[in-house]
């Protein structure tokens, strides 16, 4: 026993260093940085909101939002803006790194930061507003859209004395800029070719915050801590991929499609259910088109009708131009960030249409082929006479006895006779030699 509470004291003090050393760690002089890639969605939305909190919380120096984006949804964009001009905590974005860009939504974040950044050979533009999931937009509808949003990427380039002009051509016009020419325009402050440089040229920069303070950043010699997406967000944020979100729609009608016609199953309908409730969440923060989730389901509605009632191919063929329609049209007229690879789609046409054949060919099958069990299965089969038939008595078959008739002629007993009907409890039949002699 003693030797087990010496243990247990030297894993409560370890512990105990360990918490100490980390909030020490915490406590010093840090900058926080995010990474950001991929398209702008509430999913985001929330990441950086929680990583500009937690940094007001810790006191860090700065937070330093790596961003390669080719844009997303408004509202999200809209969100990460207000989370960005409101911070308490000088906020930088930065186009890193080489080869990424800050397109659509993106323009709009980083013009919001405190210090906006790019890295070498990265881009930053076209910002025209796009029609999201309804079609082609009203020319009246997309006028005022587009002078609501230049009017917005004017108030936040004006709050950072950026290049206003720039910034409402990048809208209306989709006017993109490299980093230099970006830097030469007055559209970023900096170009840094890493993250420990940029955190070096922030040293002793100063930058104005929303409420009037003027906070002058002190970076010399912090360390910098990494503040990645929880292991939810990064889920969420990867179904939340059109690709995805259509695979995993597929995969619900497709579960739920094997468990209707194999009962029982149990796995194939939980895997359609959990499948189904991941789908309508990631389809909910995209631009979808509902009329192709109705056409989706509808074609999976044509593929069990074709199973049950076997229309031989009518339901299949109206099922797989549905299938193929809902899937083009799924997020028609959505900005190309939103568009489903037509690889996948292909796939997801071929292999669902191949099982809804298969299936349909053995229903098909089953209709076509004598019952196996049931009052059909011994429609044909021979039976024994108990008691001579004239026309009526008994028969033996299988074991049990049976009350028969026959079609007016007599059969004795131990007489074989062919079962040619039944109704209820009595079975009809025909002498075997007497069908023989017809035969012939």
């Amino acid at each position: 026993m003693k030797v087990l509470r010496r243990i247990l004291l030297i894993l409560v003090f370890a512990l105990l260093a360990i918490s100490v050393t980390v909030n020490v760690q915490a406590a010093g002089p840090h900058v926080n940085v995010l990474e950001v890639k991929g398209t702008v969605n509430p999913v985001l939305v929330g990441y950086i909101e929680r990583g500009i909190e937690q940094s007001e919380k810790d006191g860090a120096e700065a937070v330093i939002i790596l961003l390669d984006t080719p844009g997303g949804l408004d509202t999200s964009m809209r969100d990460i803006v207000q989370a960005i001009v409101s911070s308490n905590v000088p906020v930088v974005v930065y186009v890193y790194p080489s080869g990424s860009r800050a397109a659509s939504a993106g323009v709009f974040i980083t013009m919001a930061a405190h210090v906006a950044v790019m890295a070498p050979n990265t881009a930053i533009g076209a910002a025209h507003p796009v029609a999201m999931g309804e079609g082609e937009m009203p020319e009246g509808m997309m006028e005022k859209v587009i002078n609501d949003a230049a009017a917005y990427i004017r108030s936040i380039a004006e709050n950072h004395g950026r290049n206003v002009e720039w910034a409402e051509q990048a809208v209306r016009e989709s006017v993109s800029a490299t980093e230099l020419e970006a830097l030469s325009l007055n559209v970023i402050d900096l170009i840094s070719p890493d993250v420990d440089s940029l955190v070096s040229a922030l040293d002793g920069r100063t930058v104005k915050m929303l409420d009037g303070r003027v906070i002058t950043i002190q970076s010399e010699g912090v360390s910098v801590k990494y503040m990645g997406m929880s292991g939810i967000e990064k889920f969420l944020y990867a179904i939340a991929d059109p690709n995805i979100a259509y695979l995993l729609l597929s995969l619900a009608t497709l579960g739920i499609m094997v468990e209707i016609f194999n009962p029982g199953l149990i796995f194939p309908g939980v895997l359609g259910a959990i499948s189904l409730l991941l789908s309508f969440y990631a389809l909910g923060m995209l631009p979808v088109n509902w009329a192709g989730v109705l056409l989706i389901v509808l074609a999976f509605g044509l593929f069990i009708g074709e199973a049950l009632t076997t229309t031989f191919g009518l339901f299949t063929a109206g099922g797989v131009v549905a299938l193929i329609i809902g899937s083009m049209i799924l997020f028609a007229g959505a900005h190309a960030v939103f568009q489903i690879d037509p690889s996948v789609i292909a796939t997801v046409v071929i292999l669902i249409s191949s099982l809804s054949i298969f299936v349909v060919s053995r229903a098909v099958k089953a209709h076509r082929t004598q019952a196996k069990t049931g009052s059909e299965e011994i429609i044909g089969k021979t039976a024994t006479v108990k008691t001579t038939l004239q026309p009526k008595g008994t028969v033996f078959y299988r074991g049990e006895l049976w009350n028969a008739v026959t079609t007016g002629e007599i059969a004795e007993v131990g007489e074989e006779v062919i079962i040619t009907g039944i109704e209820g409890l009595t079975l009809h039949v025909t002498r075997k030699n007497s069908k023989q002699e017809n035969a012939i």
